[in-house]
C-alpha cells in the first residue's frame, strides 16, 4: 500500500515550505536546482547556499525586471546572477520594491541568456501560488532527486508538474447551511474547497433562485480592508453591500465570494502595493513593480461554483467586462450586465479612474 503524496499534495507541501523559508528541489530534463523564496530567505539559509562554489541565481518576473532595467531574455522570467559579494539585503531589495525610490541604483544587473529557464519560471509561479513575492533564489545542483531524498526536502519533477503548478484545482462542495442575513432572512452559505488544499471560496444564496432562469449574481473578490474594515481606498465594501441589498430586495440572488485578495496577489502583497501607491504609483504600476500582472485572479472559479449550484445563466452585477467574457467563455450565459456604481469618494477617485483607463472597467 502506497502512502506517498500525489502531485497536487506534493505541490501544496512545496508552497508551505517556501512560505517557511525552506528550500524545495526542482528538476527537468536532467537539470536540477535548490529553490528558496527570496522573501522568506534567511541569512542562515543564504550562508548554506553560498557554501557551494556554484553561482546563485535570482529568478524574477519580466514585470519586475523591467522596473529594474534588467534584460529578461526569457518569455516571462529573468534569471539574475547574484554577485558573490552581496548580502541578503541586496536579494530582498531586488525582490521587494519597497525602497526602489530611496535606493534606485541596484544594478546594473547581469541576467542569464543561455540555458533553459523552465525551473526559474516554475519557481516564480510556485512563489506566486504561495502568495509570496514572485521571486526565488536558485542554486543549480546535481542529482536533484537524490539530493532531496538525502536532505528530506520536497522534490518536484517538472516534467509532470509544470502544467499542474499553473492549473486551477477542482472545487468540492464541503458544507451548506441557512444563515439569516440583514438583507434577507432567507440566506444560505455554501462552502467550496479546492482539492489542492488552497483557500476556500463561498457562495451566498439569497432566497430560492429558479435554476431555469438567469440569476442575479455578483462575482466578488475578497477585500479584507474594504469589506471588513470599511477602507475608503477602494469601492469593494460598498459594492458587496449594495449587491447583497439588491438581492435581498428582489428576493433572490447568488453572491460568489472568492478568496482572491488584492486581485489574486494576497493581502500582504496588496499592502505592499498600497505602500507603493503612497509613493505615487497607481494601482497597476504598483502591481507591475512588485512583479505581478494587472490582475492575477482566476474568475473561472466563479463559473465552476455556479455550475455546481445548478445555474447556467446570470444577470451579472459588475463594471468589469473581463468578468462577463470569462463567464461566457466558461459556459455561463450572461443575460444582462447589471452596473454596480457605488462607493466613489475622494480617497479612491484616482484608483477608480485607473481601473477605467487601464483595466477597462465601465465606470
Amino acid at each position: 500500500m502506497q502512502f506517498a503524496p500525489n502531485l497536487s499534495e506534493r505541490l501544496a507541501r512545496a508552497r508551505a515550505d517556501l512560505r517557511m523559508g525552506l528550500p524545495v528541489v526542482m528538476s527537468k530534463s536532467g537539470e536540477s536546482a535548490l529553490v528558496v523564496s527570496a522573501e522568506t530567505l534567511s541569512a542562515e539559509m543564504l550562508a548554506k547556499l553560498r557554501a557551494s562554489d556554484t553561482e546563485l541565481l535570482l529568478a524574477i518576473t519580466t514585470r519586475r525586471a523591467e522596473t529594474l532595467k534588467a534584460r529578461a531574455y526569457d518569455s516571462n522570467v529573468a534569471r539574475v546572477r547574484v554577485p558573490a559579494d552581496t548580502d541578503i539585503n541586496w536579494i530582498h531589495s531586488i525582490a521587494d520594491p519597497a525602497d526602489d525610490l530611496a535606493s534606485p541604483m541596484k544594478g546594473p544587473l547581469n541576467t542569464l541568456r543561455e540555458g533553459a529557464s523552465c525551473i526559474a519560471r516554475s519557481a516564480v509561479s510556485l512563489a506566486k501560488a504561495a502568495r509570496l513575492l514572485p521571486a526565488a533564489v536558485m542554486l543549480p545542483i546535481e542529482n536533484g532527486a537524490e539530493f532531496a531524498a538525502s536532505n528530506d526536502l520536497t522534490y518536484i519533477a517538472l516534467e509532470n508538474a509544470e502544467a499542474e503548478i499553473l492549473s486551477r484545482s477542482p472545487l468540492s462542495a464541503v458544507a451548506a447551511a441557512r444563515v439569516p442575513l440583514e438583507v434577507s432572512e432567507a440566506g444560505r452559505l455554501h462552502v467550496f474547497r479546492p482539492d489542492d488544499g488552497g483557500e476556500e471560496h463561498y457562495a451566498i444564496e439569497i432566497g430560492r433562485p429558479d435554476r431555469s432562469k438567469p440569476v442575479l449574481c455578483r462575482l466578488h473578490s475578497a477585500c479584507f480592508t474594504g469589506d471588513l474594515m470599511g477602507s475608503l481606498k477602494c469601492d469593494c465594501g460598498p459594492q458587496l453591500r449594495a449587491a447583497l441589498a439588491q438581492m435581498g430586495h428582489e428576493g433572490a440572488g447568488v453572491l460568489l465570494y472568492l478568496n482572491q485578495e488584492g486581485r489574486g496577489i494576497g493581502l500582504a502583497n496588496k499592502m505592499r502595493a498600497y505602500s507603493l501607491q503612497d509613493q505615487g504609483f497607481d494601482t497597476v504600476e504598483a502591481n507591475h513593480r512588485l512583479g505581478f500582472e494587472d490582475d492575477e485572479r482566476d474568475f473561472r472559479l466563479g463559473a465552476e461554483i455556479l455550475k455546481e449550484l445548478g445555474f447556467s445563466s446570470v444577470n451579472l452585477m459588475t463594471n468589469n467586462p473581463a468578468k462577463v467574457a470569462m463567464m461566457e467563455a466558461t459556459g455561463i450565459s450572461v443575460d444582462t450586465r447589471v452596473p454596480l456604481k457605488v462607493g466613489e469618494n475622494a480617497h479612491n477617485r484616482a484608483y477608480l479612474a485607473t481601473k477605467a483607463a487601464k483595466s477597462g472597467h465601465i465606470l
